[in-house]
């Protein structure tokens, strides 16, 4: 079985399954996810969270991100380096000011405005993006690995960040292929529920 092939079947499958959700119901379920992000007990406690800004028909984690800030949170963005391929981490206070289109368009932190975080462990909560979630954590991204490198630098067990993936309900999948080097989320935030993946039972890196 090729891991890659059946990847891309997925990521086809739900990239042309969350194209056909209206702007109505994408604003409506993008409301309801972020409200249930913003209630759960690993972000209260967080002081220090790590984000994403969307791009494209995903979930639109600015809300998440400017709620955040809003309610005191210090706040990491992601910027790609393309000269090691790598993400590094930057503090962003202000997003109209710190912030410019980069890979792909996506906003990402201007570097001589932001200071640079050091390590992932400077974070208490990390919200990740995905394509495709199972319900036992397992990610499927958009291929480029850039947070499964990222996070591969976490301190372990009690030490690392909280890991959470906010989706669309379509994008939570029965199985999803996993290497040894794919990390898995902790919680998965839909319009409708929010998934405890610790509390279900995986083995194997096939699924």
């Amino acid at each position: 079985m090729n891991i890659s092939t059946d990847k891309q079947q997925i990521r086809q499958t739900i990239l042309a399954a969350r194209e056909q959700l209206s702007p109505e119901l994408r604003a409506e379920y993008n409301a309801a996810i972020t409200e249930r992000l913003l209630q759960l007990p690993e972000y209260l406690k967080a002081d220090t969270v790590l984000g994403y800004m969307n791009f494209g028909n995903e979930f639109a984690s600015e809300l998440w991100v400017a709620r955040a800030l809003s309610e005191g949170k210090r706040l990491a963005l992601p910027r790609v380096n393309r000269h090691t391929n790598l993400l590094e981490l930057y503090w962003v206070t202000d997003l109209k000011n710190q912030l410019e289109a980069g890979l792909w368009g996506i906003r990402e932190p201007v570097v001589a405005r932001c200071e640079r975080l050091n390590a992932i462990n400077e974070v208490e909560f990390v919200l990740l993006p995905g394509i495709a979630f199972s319900r036992n954590g397992a990610r499927l991204g958009y291929g480029g690995g850039f947070y499964d490198k990222l996070l591969a630098h976490a301190p372990c067990a009690s030490h690392r960040p909280a890991l959470a993936a906010a989706a669309y309900g379509l994008q939570v999948v029965a199985q999803i292929p996993q290497e040894t080097t794919d990390v898995r989320v902790e919680w998965i935030i839909t319009e409708a529920e929010t998934i405890n993946c610790g509390a279900v039972p995986h083995s194997g890196q096939m699924e």
